[in-house]
């Protein structure tokens, strides 16, 4: 039988996907239409090391689609939109694989491993991401490579490659810093998973 996330858990996700959606909403750093830079992904990285891969994964999906409802999306195709705002946008989720190496480095205060599993955490859940995006871009986007002289795979690589490069480094920053900083952020997992343990 699965384990059901915990309340807070649960109004968390929806919560940090709430968070998520009022950043983007905010100006990016956008040097081309196909290039948005910007810490947008910060809130769902969050929950992914505080509540692992389930929680973030619900909480990236519900971002996806307050990107739809809120008339904030791209939408070329049905299959372009369910590709690139209900797939990619969950798969950030797969951060929350780390959670729980996070919450032991941290809970021994070994800050450097705690910023190691961070910045890899962070990156498996961008790369996660941009893969849809980059498949999106080869399928559904190629006029704009031919209006560049490129191949669509090259230009979707390029384009998508910097994207989510730009957007790890600047979201492994900033958690890496808020959770130096206050590591209790990860504490609330550790207190659910006790509680379950004991009751």
């Amino acid at each position: 039988m699965r384990k059901r996330l915990p309340l807070q858990a649960m109004l968390e996700v929806a919560i940090f996907a709430g968070f998520a959606m009022l950043l983007d909403l905010l100006p990016k750093i956008s040097p081309i239409p196909s290039i948005s830079i910007s810490l947008t992904m910060v809130p769902i990285f969050i929950v992914a090391f505080r509540w692992g891969f389930k929680a973030s994964f619900i909480s990236g999906l519900i971002w996806g689609i307050l990107q739809i409802i809120t008339g904030d999306a791209w939408i070329l195709t049905p299959l372009q939109a369910f590709i690139e705002y209900f797939i990619a946008f969950a798969f950030i989720g797969f951060a929350g694989l780390l959670a729980r190496f996070v919450q032991n480095a941290a809970e021994s205060n070994q800050k450097f491993k705690m910023s190691l599993y961070i910045i890899i955490g962070t990156f498996i859940g961008s790369l996660a991401r941009y893969f849809w995006h980059f498949i999106a871009g080869v399928v559904f986007f190629s006029h704009y490579a031919e209006e560049a002289g490129q191949t669509a795979i090259f230009f979707s690589f390029v384009t998508n490659g910097i994207t989510m490069l730009s957007n790890f480094i600047g979201c492994s920053i900033v958690i890496v810093l808020l959770l130096m900083i206050q590591p209790n952020l990860l504490k609330m997992y550790k207190r659910q998973t006790s509680w379950k343990r004991a009751s």
